[in-house]
């Protein structure tokens, strides 16, 4: 008889509990598709007599992680804990240097430690897989590393945070303010325990490093990533980029330029008919270009215990079939130095701004963006609010750095009342 692949799982909360359902409910199915047995030796949590819905008596416990990742009876280390430091670390670390593969959901660990776990594993011959990292349920991972290894990427972009998706389709959908469904989404779990790493970019950042790596051949820099959160999104944006036919979406995008590596982690406007405006919910999305591809759309559920315990096994069973793959698609020692692009790739922006009522106004912002090299597209003006009128501008293609220019003169001149709003409109 094939031996059974043995796993030790560290984390037992919606991802980890998800994973041995699925194992108890399929393990038919993944013998058949693997070829052997997988089976569970061993799980760590910081609660042993915590209800966690399934039974769990049948599997030897540590309450150490490391402890766990260490056990000579387990071939691969499954680690659902998260967390970029402390145990999450530790133990995939002993994991590697104790001759185990691992399987993570981890993106903060992997977007700021990936190269140096990476080069660690290669040099104990054992692999880090992270489909469940990226995207939940999409097989993103997966499509750049196998599926599309045959094309150049050029550009990688897509709606990869379910919560701030939520968000912003709400404010759409239901005309509530950003304060009411952040409320709504605590309520709901839907924020992480530092909410700012949802609503802030943070959480959706860690994944586009990754994302980056893979697609570029770059070691993962976190630290290169443009980040702005949805935080000052307003009702008024969201209706009046409705009215010039956008969407705002919070937008990962990651392309290379004559610059450097352009990776942006920020709120966009996107053409309301796009796969990308036409998104709903918690659904996430990705987009991969690539020169013989051309475009492809992944589309599905971001997270949650089933989606995200389904990618998982994914790579699991990889593991049981043989197939061993260096973390970001190539080997460790031949990634390079990301080099940040400079500026942006030039692109058109929408801009709004509240107006004084007073004679020439319009003339003297269009005078500004004029001397600033900012050429207007369209202009629209609408129905006065006390004294000030919201006037909306999109502009044709310009870099931010010119149109930071024509905003703090903006900022300057007794027309302009409030803070100006500037968002990038994104070519889908």
């Amino acid at each position: 008889m094939t031996q059974a692949l043995r796993l030790g799982i560290a984390g037992l909360g919606t991802v980890g509990v998800g994973v041995v359902k699925i194992i108890r409910r399929h393990a038919d199915l993944l013998k058949a598709r693997t070829g052997r047995p997988i089976e569970i030796v061993a799980v760590s949590a910081r609660d042993p007599d915590k209800d966690r819905g399934v039974n769990l008596s049948g599997y030897a416990w540590e309450t150490d992680p490391v402890a766990l990742a260490r056990r000579d009876d387990i071939d691969v280390f499954v680690e659902l804990m998260g967390g970029e430091n402390g145990p999450a670390k530790a133990s995939v670390e002993a994991a590697l240097t104790t001759g185990k593969d691992v399987v993570t959901a981890n993106k903060a660990l992997l977007a700021i430690h990936g190269q140096a776990l990476a080069e660690m594993a290669e040099a104990a011959g054992r692999v880090i897989r992270f489909e469940a990292a990226v995207a939940g349920g999409i097989p993103v991972i997966k499509s750049l590393t196998e599926g599309l290894a045959g094309n150049e990427v050029t550009r990688v972009m897509g709606v990869i945070n379910g919560t701030c998706n939520y968000i912003l389709t709400r404010m759409q959908s239901q005309g509530l303010g950003y304060n009411t469904l952040f409320e709504e989404c605590a309520q709901l779990g839907y924020l992480e325990a530092d909410p700012n790493l949802d609503v802030g970019g943070i959480d959706a950042a860690h994944k586009l490093a990754l994302l980056a790596s893979i697609a570029f051949g770059t070691k993962p820099n976190f630290d290169g990533i443009e980040i702005e959160g949805i935080e000052h999104i307003s009702l008024d944006d969201i209706h009046q980029a409705d009215d010039m036919g956008y969407r705002i979406k919070l937008l990962g995008v990651a392309q290379r330029t004559p610059r450097g590596l352009e990776q942006r982690m920020q709120p966009c406007l996107v053409p309301s008919d796009s796969p990308l405006g036409q998104l709903e919910g918690g659904t996430n999305m990705v987009v991969i270009e690539g020169d013989a591809v051309e475009q492809i759309v992944l589309r599905g559920p971001g997270a949650g215990e089933g989606p995200t315990a389904s990618a998982v096994m994914g790579d699991v069973c990889d593991l049981a079939r043989g197939l061993r793959i260096a973390t970001f698609g190539r080997p460790a020692d031949t990634l390079v130095e990301a080099k940040p692009a400079i500026t942006g790739l030039p692109a058109p922006y929408y801009l709004r701004l509240a107006l004084l009522d007073k004679p020439g106004a319009l003339a003297k912002v269009a005078a500004i963006l004029g001397n600033a090299g900012v050429s207007i597209d369209r202009m629209r003006q609408y129905a006065h609010a006390e004294d000030t009128a919201p006037v909306l501008i999109v502009t044709h293609k310009t870099t931010r750095a010119t149109l930071d220019i024509a905003l703090e003169d903006l900022r300057k001149t007794d027309v302009v009342s409030g803070e100006p709003v500037a968002l990038r409109i994104e070519q889908v």
